[in-house]
């Protein structure tokens, strides 16, 4: 049986070895922002259920997007261009995160299906103000929800969009939400072709996704991950 590690206040993580066959590292703590750096930098993520504990993850294997094996189909392509998008960053993280929480999960029985909870997007935009935690968001002229802004003249409406964290690394993806066809398809492809022009490699998308397999994701080792996570790479603020 395995025996699982207990944080405190002390701001601390246990070394990747004692992750679970799961991926589970440990239980406890908070979410400051001082411990979700800390986290982040040492690829290391919380998930967890309403009503549960925190729970930090480093799994084994990683599932990763290169950015360099970033594709998306000609149909997919020809979407986001007819679409004609607006696309800005950090606009509004707030409603970005929200309106992620909001995404239906697959099934109701699905123990994390609200783990973006109150705490959690607290925690995010608190982290948003310390500049770690970023959002993407496309907007449409078709009104989609109440929330808008004005570009030249003109009212766009919210479409769809992404948040996650960015370390001096690597991003780590947290979730994405769309409104309209192949918004959140065309928060990603910015944010790729951001990370590329910043001399970043890849993508951190935590755990296996087949919507994520289509676009070239695949899982590395835990290891080849921190290494990646740990090298010697130019130094990258957590801007893009």
């Amino acid at each position: 049986m395995h025996s699982y590690i207990f944080l405190d206040n002390d701001l601390w993580f246990p070394s990747h070895e004692f992750a679970g066959k799961d991926g589970l590292l440990a239980i406890g703590g908070d979410l400051s922002p001082e411990r979700l750096i800390l986290a982040y930098e040492n690829g290391i993520f919380p998930w967890y259920g309403e009503g549960e504990p925190i729970l930090w993850w480093s799994p084994d294997p990683r599932f990763v997007l290169f950015l360099e094996d970033f594709h998306l189909s000609k149909k997919q392509q020809k979407t986001i261009q007819k679409s004609n998008f607006l696309i800005t960053e950090n606009h509004c993280f707030a409603e970005v995160i929200k309106l992620c929480a909001a995404v239906p999960r697959n099934t109701q029985n699905d123990k994390h299906a609200t783990w973006i909870t109150k705490d959690m997007q607290n925690a995010y935009i608190n982290l948003h103000r310390h500049g770690i935690s970023h959002s993407i968001e496309v907007w449409h002229r078709e009104k989609q929800n109440s929330i808008s802004m004005t570009e030249n003249g003109e009212t766009w409406y919210l479409a769809g969009g992404l948040y996650g964290v960015l370390t001096t690394r690597v991003f780590c993806g947290e979730s994405m939400f769309c409104l309209m066809p192949e918004a959140s398809r065309a928060a990603l492809a910015y944010l790729v072709h951001k990370l590329r022009q910043a001399g970043h490699i890849l993508i951190d998308c935590q755990s296996p996704s087949p919507h994520f397999v289509r676009m070239g994701a695949k899982n590395i080792s835990r290891r080849e991950f921190l290494a990646y996570l740990n090298s010697n790479a130019q130094y990258h603020e957590h801007n893009f």
